[in-house]
């Protein structure tokens, strides 16, 4: 990362300047902006290349903000640009693309959720983050990150891919503030929004992922403007990390 520069913005984070396409890279829950690399060094080296870290995580763990919030945030430091978020990250793009839709180029989603339409299963899953964001607090982040990729999510996520170094440089206020007030359970739904999507939209899940398969499906049925689901072969829920050949080979398609 010697040729990379820290971000001045309203988040932090890190930027590999370029002359070329602007591309924000959106990371999922217990990483940082630098868990792109793998992705970075596969992209053309005029990129100009924007790796912010949300709120509560990296640079930006003592900002305590929600998703809407931090989707204008985003827009805000990286400016126009291609828009690509995993997981949570995908969510914060997603909202970021229908409230700002003039500042987004094109969406890539990788294994992200457009909120949970039902108010009794989003407020079970409230819970289920309450009680994430205790186990924090009270076990500590090694404890809970060693938990965390020993889910099904992550089973074929391998030790060397998953980074625990990088995932380490956050704290446990920082991501317990981030399950309360960006997680799925706090998300507003926004699949009723879907049909104004303005720009392309390339949703991306590993083959092995069914479930973020199936969510996929439906996004890019209900998206309004020309949209794609791409499948990433032998990879599961975080399909930039175990196959960062095939999807960096996917960000620099139309």
């Amino acid at each position: 990362m010697t040729d990379w520069e820290t971000i001045g913005g309203p988040l932090g984070g890190w930027r590999r300047p370029g002359t070329g396409p602007r591309i924000a890279l959106l990371h999922g829950f217990t990483q940082t902006g630098r868990s792109w690399r793998s992705i970075v060094e596969r992209l053309p080296r005029d990129t100009d290349i924007w790796c912010p870290d949300a709120p509560g995580h990296g640079e930006s763990r003592r900002l305590r903000i929600d998703l809407e919030t931090t989707a204008g945030l985003v827009v805000e430091t990286v400016g126009r640009a291609r828009l690509v978020g995993y997981s949570m990250g995908g969510r914060i793009a997603l909202r970021a693309a229908l409230d700002h839709p003039s500042l987004i180029e094109s969406l890539v989603l990788i294994g992200a959720n457009a909120g949970i339409d039902d108010p009794v299963e989003r407020a079970r899953r409230v819970d289920d983050d309450e009680m994430l964001a205790r186990s924090l607090e009270t076990d500590g982040i090694d404890t809970f990150l060693r938990r965390w990729l020993s889910g099904p999510l992550f089973a074929t996520l391998s030790p060397e891919a998953a980074d625990m170094e990088d995932r380490r440089r956050n704290d446990a206020e920082g991501l317990a503030s981030s399950l309360r007030l960006m997680g799925t359970g706090a998300q507003v739904p926004l699949w009723s929004r879907l049909p104004a999507g303005e720009c392309a939209l390339r949703y991306v899940a590993g083959e092995l992922d069914t479930k973020f398969t199936e969510i996929g499906r439906r996004l890019v049925t209900s998206w309004g403007a020309p949209a794609t689901l791409s499948l990433v072969s032998g990879a599961g829920h975080a399909a930039h990390l175990e196959n960062p050949d095939a999807v960096a080979s996917l960000l620099l398609e139309p």
